[in-house]
Formats: C-alpha cells, structure tokens, sequence
C-alpha cells in the first residue's frame, strides 16, 4: 500500500501523530521493529502503547494505516518522522540509541527530497550533530541539498480531550530554511498554526524549556505542599485562589511524582558543551523524593490511628502516569509500592485501566470489587483521579483515605 508519510517508532509519540495525519487523510506507514508483527495485518493490542486507546487504534487501522518490518519501504515515502524514545540512561543524559538506530535503517532507504523530521525529545544540537552525519553517510545524500532535514518538538498532552494536534500550534525548525518550509507544510496539514524557529538548535531547545518548565513549576508546588502541611495550610485552596490572579502565575498542582515520556534535562547540550542547569537538578531531586513522601504521610497517618504499616492493608488506586490514559511510563506507583512492601505492608492495587500490575516482576494483586477493597483496606491511597472514580463514594467505604491529588471533596479524604 503506497504511503506519503512513514513514522518511525510507534510508541507515544508516533502512534498519536499517525493517527493524526490518518484523521487528515494522508496514507501513513508505521514502522517499528520493536512493536510492528513480522506478518499480517496489525492489531490494535500488538499496538497498544497506552498512548491511544484500542478502539482510537482500530479505528487508525481501518482508515488505512498499517506498519511493517520491511525497511524498503521507508524508501517510498515523501515524508519520514523519527519518534523514537529517548529514555534517561544509567549515567543520566538521555539514551538516543533508539534514535541513531532509527536513523541509520531510513539512511540505506533515503530518497532525494524526501522530507525527514525528527520529534524525538533530544539535547540540543542532536539533529545537526549526530542525525544528519548517519543519515548522510548511510545515503550519500546531502541535508539541506538532497533532502530536507528539520526538527519539531513533540507538544502531546496525552488523552487530553481539548490538546490535539489539529489546535496545538506545531514549532519547525529546519537545517535551512527551504527544510524549515518544507517541513512546515507537512505539519499544516496537521495543525491550525505553524512556528517556525530561527533554526534547528532553537527548535531543539523549545523542547528542552517545556519540559524543564514543567518539572521545575510541580517540583516548587511538591515543595510547598510538604511546607503547608507542616504549617497546616491547606495548600489545595492557597493554589485555589492564587489562579484567580489573571498574569505571572499558572497553576500547577503537587503530586505523589512526575511520570511521562519528557524527562527533565540537566544536560543542556551535546557532551562537548555540557552545562548542567542547577534548578532542573533541584527541581529532579525534589519530584524523585515525592514518592518517599507519600509513604511517610501513610505511614504517619495509619500511626494517628492506631495502626502500624507493618502488615497493613493498603489500596493504591490509579497507577498510570495520566488520569484516564493507561500508560504507566515513569508513574510513581511502583516506587510507592515498593516502599510500603518494605515497611511490611501488604499492597494491592485497583486501576480500570490496567488489568495486571507487577513490581519488580512480582505481581499485585488486583481489587475486583473497588467499594469492598476500600472497606477492608486499612488505608486507601489514590495515586491517579482516572474519572471513573466516585471519591465522595470511596471516602464514605474506606477507612482511611488519603488523596495525592486533590480531587477528594474537602473533608472528605486526607489530603497531600
């Protein structure tokens, strides 16, 4: 089946932007070694990343999308997207193996004037540096002569019902600026709005301050909810009414940790230009001890009642990253689960959207009846709001609520 665009890495990035460009008609190929079955027709479960939900991925099936093993077909694409993961390696910097693997297969299969984009989250100077020398070497092409080379950072709110693609604005960076137009006019027929960056490494960067602005504005609210606990404010309505101010303030909310795919980067550049940025290292330090957090508070307050969290029964609810989205990429739960399990106690878990949960490859045992399960819990903690849940209902069953996330009616549950 011919195809005008093949995404590259079929994860949370990409399968949102095939879908997208299916809804906009435009033939998509699906490539991802990792993920794509060697043969026949793809399924919306040998697909599943939990970025999309099994009906939004048969759907894209459907409408014609499908993925394949073979490389050879990357080659008859005008349009080629790299969305592999980049996930954080043992040592810290961002592990780009997914990437350079990506990019040395399409290399071998480059095309002049193909278009080539890379979404992935990468430090800055990543496109220009490492991809454009693997994707010339392995094409004998030239960037920016042969073939357009351009970077976009991936702005994908998750499961968000108001956040598409359609009405997020798309930022362009390209080599040149002919790569930056046309690139730029694959993604307008994406999305209602363009920017176009003064070049790769400003485009790049984008990427970097989002995330780094995301982590360090939950990392100052984390900290202040430990700080107005201590001083027994209620910081869920200090947040409440600092919102109504209408300049210099976003709200952000605190948690029980940061999950996602868009880790936070202290590197700000390619190893030969490293710089770490000493407020995203303080901002990971506190968001990483959230989970700690959490536990002592559980512990604390399963003490004001007479209970110790030596063998006590304790009910997590909600263990993706996302409310409503099934992805658990970076959820706090598991280090939560671990923690009360060494204090003792015995955890169980509920979560709609995840039938089987393991930790360090054991499993939890899953609540099947959620109203009993807080009625015999010793203590009930709601990690993720997934909008199934009636926490006026949960607060009325279960013996001990506490709520990581605010979303208990006041009075109704013990709050982070």
């Amino acid at each position: 089946m011919p195809a005008d665009l093949a995404v590259i890495g079929l994860g949370p990035l990409g399968l949102p932007l095939a879908q997208a460009a299916v809804r906009a008609g435009i033939p998509t190929l699906g490539y991802d070694p990792g993920r794509a079955p060697a043969t026949g027709q793809p399924t919306a479960e040998r697909l599943d990343s939990g970025a999309l939900s099994p009906a939004d991925l048969r759907r894209m099936l459907a409408g014609g999308f499908h993925t394949t093993t073979d490389p050879a077909e990357l080659g008859r694409v005008r349009t080629a997207v790299i969305c592999a993961p980049t996930p954080r390696s043992a040592h810290g910097p961002l592990d780009l193996g997914q990437v350079t693997e990506a990019a040395r297969v399409l290399a071998t299969r480059l095309r002049p004037h193909t278009t080539v984009i890379l979404e992935s989250p990468v430090p800055p100077g990543t496109t220009e540096d490492t991809l454009r020398p693997l994707l010339e070497q392995g094409s004998g092409l030239r960037a920016g002569t042969d073939f357009h080379l351009a970077y976009a950072p991936s702005r994908l709110d998750p499961g968000s019902r108001s956040h598409s693609h359609s009405n997020t604005p798309q930022v362009i960076g390209g080599l040149t600026p002919a790569c930056t137009e046309s690139a730029a006019a694959f993604y307008a027929r994406l999305t209602e709005k363009v920017v176009r960056a003064r070049g790769l490494r400003e485009a790049e960067t984008v990427q970097l301050l989002e995330t780094n602005y995301r982590h360090v504005n939950i990392a100052l609210v984390n900290e202040m909810a430990v700080l107005c606990h201590e001083l027994n404010v209620d910081l869920w309505d200090v947040v409440r009414c600092a919102e109504t101010k209408p300049f210099g303030f976003q709200a952000f909310r605190p948690g029980p940790g940061v999950g996602g795919h868009a880790v936070p980067q202290e590197l700000a550049g390619p190893p030969h230009l490293v710089r770490p940025l000493r407020m995203v290292e303080l901002a990971q330090q506190i968001n990483d001890h959230m989970p700690a957090y959490v536990v002592q508070r559980a512990a604390a307050l399963l003490n004001e009642h007479g209970k110790s969290a030596r063998a006590a029964r304790v009910l997590l609810l909600g263990v993706t990253y996302k409310p409503d989205l099934a992805d658990q990429q970076g959820s706090p739960a598991r280090e939560i689960a671990l923690r009360l399990t060494d204090l003792g106690a015995s955890v169980s878990y509920h979560d709609p959207l995840v039938p089987s949960w393991s930790v360090l490859e054991r499993p939890v045992p899953r609540a099947e009846s959620l109203y009993e399960a807080a009625a015999d819990a010793d203590l009930t903690i709601l990690l993720q709001q997934h909008r199934t849940y009636d926490l006026q209902g949960l607060s009325v069953k279960a013996q001990l609520l506490l709520d990581t996330r605010g979303a208990a009616p006041p009075g109704a549950a013990q709050r982070l």
